[in-house]
């Protein structure tokens, strides 16, 4: 009971007032610190003499020195304050250049190559202290709710109907093709409306489900239309997927501008997909939990920058 009744006696700016005397030594310069009159600090001092049972601060010659209690009381009342800054500091503001936070992305590989390396760069760039972990995005990670728990910042990828319990930005969009070996026989004879059903038959390689029951953007839409491809591989591993089709008789089906990234180092080749698909467009997704941080606000703007970039390219 005395140290609660204590406790209740001692607010922030009375612990404000004790750190800036025991630095400053000297009653007059804390006040012109603090800007407070000389009178308040004075006597702000004298309560908290009297709750700490030690002068504090005794005169010493022309100037002040700390009693051993005093100096003991440095570090502490320092502390206090940084702790009670980091309160509200995310609230208000987010300096990147002294950040010392882990920012947390869920992202496909179904992106640009070159996305998330960029990515990285731009926030190591500005924000050098913080931390950054890239989880995947599987059939066995329940995005919503890791968003939900705060296990992940952001969510990046790409949705035909992106969830509307989540907030959105848009990223880009790119145009569905299909990606071939360079010696792949379609690409003698060629694609079209009409042999779309050659299209279908060929075998095709497609990623492991996003999500448990996704189908994916491709197939979610051919199954729309009563279609359905003839997959007989699948990777979990997106990135991986142009080097199989170089070799081999697969077609992969997926955006404009992730095949043309594996066009510059493998030998493959782009084709029209012959059924006409909706541009493939790509999200970044976050919980209402994390709307209103500055740090997360920060995070998402450097992820459109990048996406705005690569768009430029």
């Amino acid at each position: 009971m005395k140290d609660e009744a204590l406790f209740d006696k001692i607010d922030l700016h009375l612990i404000k007032v004790l750190n800036t005397v025991l630095n400053e030594r000297s009653v007059s310069r804390a006040a012109l610190r603090l800007d407070m009159h000389q009178p308040a600090v004075s006597a702000a001092l004298k309560r908290l003499r009297q709750l700490a049972g030690d002068p504090i601060l005794v005169r010493s010659g022309a100037g002040m020195v700390p009693t051993y209690a005093g100096l003991r009381m440095i570090e502490p009342s320092a502390s206090i304050l940084r702790t009670a800054g980091m309160l509200f500091s995310d609230a208000k503001s987010f300096d990147a250049a002294t950040a010392d936070i882990t920012f947390r992305l869920a992202a496909s590989d179904y992106l640009d190559p070159v996305f998330l390396p960029q990515l990285v760069a731009e926030i190591k760039t500005q924000a050098p202290r913080c931390q950054i972990e890239i989880h995947p995005l599987s059939a066995d990670a329940d995005y919503h709710s890791q968003l939900a728990q705060g296990l992940v910042d952001i969510v990046i990828g790409n949705w035909n109907s992106p969830p509307d319990d989540l907030h959105l930005g848009r990223l880009f969009g790119d145009e569905v093709v299909c990606l071939v070996a360079e010696n792949h026989p379609a690409v003698r004879r060629g694609w079209n409306a009409k042999n779309s059903a050659d299209w279908l038959d060929a075998e095709h390689i497609a990623p492991m489900a996003m999500h448990p029951g996704a189908r994916g953007v491709i197939d979610d839409y051919l199954l729309g239309r009563g279609l359905r491809r003839n997959i007989t591989v699948r990777c979990p591993h997106f990135s991986l997927m142009p080097a199989m089709v170089a070799s081999s008789l697969l077609v992969m089906t997926t955006g404009r501008q992730f095949c043309e990234r594996a066009a510059l180092s493998l030998p493959v080749k782009i084709l029209p997909c012959p059924i006409e698909f909706p541009r493939m467009m790509y999200y970044q997704l976050w919980h209402e939990r994390s709307h209103a941080s500055s740090a997360s606000k920060w995070l998402r703007e450097r992820v459109k920058a990048v996406a705005t970039a690569l768009r430029k390219q």
